[in-house]
């Protein structure tokens, strides 16, 4: 009975040795550590979605700059200056102003609808003179700018080419646009340059057709001279034997 104590004690010690034992073994608890990784994943999901909407966002901002980004090239000066060189041969233009104040005085004084009685022959003549010079003024400047217009062609395929060049390489709406522009003012120039021509000859034209109006009054001065008493007609005979 003396021994029953020390088997008790013994035993006392072994679970008390295995509950240890065990306890550390449940120090790893597995759902835990799942959870942990899955929370872990989670994160790092998020963390790489962040990182790839930065991406989206950076890559945004380089479009954005790209559309931004301006042609660095303008035509303006080269349309200007063959725009010019017609332009200065209308206002070198003789005869005829082309501006309108000038124009109606020159039109009331070189071309009369009708002549007083005072006017002389010799003043009709110098009349006649100056309006087959005006009409031949207008003629050769519509022939001149007709030739600049020719000329101007090349500088226009340049410019066609050189835009035409820089809008294919286009990096973005912006450069897109503004080469679009210089395309338009390419054109517009053209329009005007064609209106330069339209004047130039319209101008030859209606000096041409007030010249033929004119003419009309002036014979009915001359005729009012010939049938005047004092511009009678006297007959006389002619010697056709030549002594």
């Amino acid at each position: 009975m003396k021994k029953l104590p020390v088997f008790l004690l013994v035993l006392a010690t072994m679970l008390m040795v295995s509950r240890q034992a065990f306890a550390q073994w449940v120090v790893f608890d597995p759902s835990n550590f799942v959870e942990n990784m899955l929370t872990e994943l989670h994160t790092l999901t998020q963390i790489e979605n962040q990182v790839l909407e930065l991406q989206n966002e950076a890559q945004m901002l380089l479009n954005q700059g790209k559309n931004l980004q301006g042609l660095n090239f303008t035509a303006l000066t080269q349309l200007q200056a063959t725009y010019a060189a017609t332009e200065q041969l209308l206002n070198q233009a003789q005869g005829l102003s082309f501006d309108l104040n000038v124009t109606q005085s020159q039109l009331a004084q070189n071309y009369p609808t009708a002549y007083g009685a005072a006017v002389t022959q010799n003043q009709l003549d110098a009349g006649e003179l100056a309006r087959w010079q005006g009409s031949l003024d207008a003629l050769d400047t519509s022939i001149e700018v007709q030739a600049q217009a020719k000329q101007n062609l090349p500088s226009d395929e340049s410019v066609l080419a050189d835009v035409l060049t820089r809008s294919s390489s286009a990096v973005g709406a912006l450069q897109a646009i503004q080469a679009t522009n210089q395309l338009l003012g390419l054109r517009v120039r053209q329009v005007m340059q064609s209106q330069q021509i339209a004047i130039s000859q319209d101008r030859a034209v209606a000096l041409e057709e007030a010249r033929i109006v004119e003419s009309e009054a002036r014979a009915r001065a001359v005729r009012s001279h010939f049938m005047t008493p004092s511009t009678a007609y006297t007959p006389q005979s002619i010697d056709l034997s030549g002594n």
